[in-house]
């Protein structure tokens, strides 16, 4: 049996140049439609600003008269004439006598007796501490030995400090708290005087002063029978309360 087919007719002698061929094509179609771009198109309006013929307009010169400061006044040459006169008057020349004491010069030989100078006596002020002295300052209402007036004079003073103690706002709101030292002095006559503090802030320390300085007037202190001063400290705690 023979074969019809003619041997020339073969259809997949060029299928791969074909191929490749056909698939440029569509690598170049695919590129150009993807990297194709459009641009919405859109009506621009554009004003166009049309200058007329500019005028020059001549503005008028003004001219400002300035009045000129009246000039200074002048000042008034004073002359001074100087007129000779001559000296036709003698003066006679003062004598001056000397103060000092020569040794021709008679002293005054008065005596000076004892009853002519006065003598001013000087109270001479003693201080005795309060642990030592024979005899305490008697606190007003106290009684009894020298113990028992002394131990009576420390709970008075407590008692004063709690009746007239009053903390100072300011320092209320200002949280200022600590101890005061205080000290002051009982003098001959039982008055405290000379009242001294010492603490960290002044408001305490004034409230400090206050409050002793508000003292009584007491029986002064004896030492050998004869009225002293007696100094004496006490420390004054202020605290605050936390609420």
């Amino acid at each position: 049996m023979e074969t019809k087919k003619n041997p020339r007719a073969n259809v997949g002698r060029n299928s791969s140049l074909y191929f490749a061929v056909g698939l440029n094509v569509m690598l170049l179609l695919t590129y150009l439609g993807l990297e194709h771009k459009t641009y919405d198109t859109q009506a621009t309006k554009v004003d166009i600003l049309m200058l007329d013929d500019q005028f020059d307009e001549d503005i008028p010169i003004t001219t400002i008269d300035f009045v000129p400061p009246p000039p200074p006044a002048q000042k008034q040459i004073i002359t001074e004439t100087i007129t000779i006169v001559e000296d036709v008057v003698d003066v006679e020349e003062s004598l001056i006598e000397s103060t000092e004491i020569g040794q021709d010069d008679i002293i005054d030989d008065r005596e000076i007796g004892i009853e002519d100078v006065a003598v001013v006596e000087v109270e001479e002020e003693i201080e005795v501490a309060f642990a030592v002295i024979e005899k305490v300052p008697i606190f007003p209402g106290c009684q009894g030995t020298n113990a028992e007036l002394k131990a009576c004079f420390e709970r008075k003073m407590q008692e004063h400090l709690q009746k007239n103690f009053r903390y100072p706002e300011t320092a209320v709101d200002l949280n200022i708290q600590g101890k005061v030292f205080v000290f002051f002095k009982i003098d001959n006559n039982g008055v405290v005087t000379k009242v001294k503090s010492r603490g960290p802030d002044q408001l305490l320390e004034t409230e400090a002063e206050r409050i002793i300085n508000l003292l009584p007037k007491m029986e002064p202190g004896k030492q050998r029978n004869k009225s002293v001063s007696v100094p004496y400290s006490i420390p004054i705690n202020f605290k605050l309360r936390q609420q």
